[in-house]
């Protein structure tokens, strides 16, 4: 029964919340018309090790064309990063649930209920925040204008979405043909 469709659906699932955390969620690029100066960021949802705030600031007094804004201390994540690992994990977890198909329908339900939380919270928060910074250390080095690019970790959490609602869906097809095959004896 694991070679089922939705066995299918559910580790390409896992897969797609895997990818959210080896990828970043978005990419900032602040730019000005009368500023030879661009600063660029990524978020994502466990930060990379990387320079401090000490070393954008030298950046900035310097004036270097590429100001690079470290993610650490300007947003945090943790509770987005557990969100999603919650959602894959329970994703995996169902899998092995092939023989009990109401409790998998429920547990794909309630992954696919947290990655809905996992998307909202992500396009009201720590996107919208970290521009906001963005922007501010781009007002520095007078870069007005601050490009959002949505990168891998965000359409895979999107295509996690879809993938759930496929394996509920086929999960749900499988037990009304056990249920019809059981009223037929």
């Amino acid at each position: 029964m694991i070679q089922r469709i939705q066995s299918f659906y559910l580790v390409l699932a896992v897969c797609a919340f895997a990818l959210c955390f080896m990828f970043p969620v978005a990419t900032f690029e602040a730019t000005g018309e009368g500023s030879e100066t661009k600063v660029v960021s990524q978020l994502n949802l466990i930060p990379r090790a990387d320079a401090g705030e000490s070393d954008m600031l030298r950046q900035v007094e310097m004036g270097e064309s590429l100001v690079t804004m470290p993610q650490r201390g300007v947003v945090s994540m943790w509770p987005m990063a557990a969100l999603a690992a919650v959602a894959g994990l329970l994703s995996l977890f169902s899998i092995f649930l092939f023989k009990k198909r109401m409790v998998q329908v429920r547990v794909v339900a309630v992954a696919f209920l947290l990655n809905v939380v996992y998307l909202f919270i992500l396009f009201i928060g720590p996107v919208d925040k970290f521009a906001e910074q963005v922007g501010r250390i781009g007002s520095m080095v007078q870069a007005e204008q601050v490009d959002t690019t949505y990168s891998v970790a965000t359409w895979a959490a999107v295509a996690s979405l879809l993938l759930l609602y496929l394996a509920q869906r086929a999960i749900k097809r499988d037990e009304a043909k056990v249920r019809a095959a059981d009223r037929l004896r």
